[in-house]
């Protein structure tokens, strides 16, 4: 087995901490899986992700443990059956300003592929 890099130990004592923090608190430890679990293929070379990842983990860890933190949730807008098809402008939208591109996991706009 590999020793790991000092970025890998440093990822690992943050999702033990962030477990730790979010013991009791709803959500928190499921939220902190999770995120983990979905980042867990990045590549090991991809380390400016990892670094951007690993001081957001930092700054949430720092809100689980201040204390003001009484549950950790997503900000999940669910699909209606009966909402407008997609492309479809929002009641007291502008027009030409419909609908945004959704944002990826980074908060950056996701660009399709074939777009250049």
């Amino acid at each position: 087995m590999s020793r790991h890099s000092r970025l890998q130990k440093q990822v690992l004592s943050l999702y033990r901490e962030l477990l730790r923090a979010g013991r009791g608190k709803p959500g928190a430890e499921a939220r902190v899986r999770a995120e983990f679990r979905q980042h867990a293929c990045l590549p090991r070379s991809d380390v400016l992700r990892i670094e951007y990842l690993y001081r957001r983990g930092r700054r949430q860890l720092q809100l689980l443990r201040s204390g003001h933190a009484t549950a950790m949730g997503a900000f999940v807008r669910t699909r209606d059956p009966t909402e407008e098809a997609p492309g479809a402008e929002a009641p007291g939208t502008p027009p030409g300003e419909g609908p945004r591109r959704p944002l990826d996991s980074m908060g950056a706009p996701a660009t399709p592929s074939d777009e250049r």
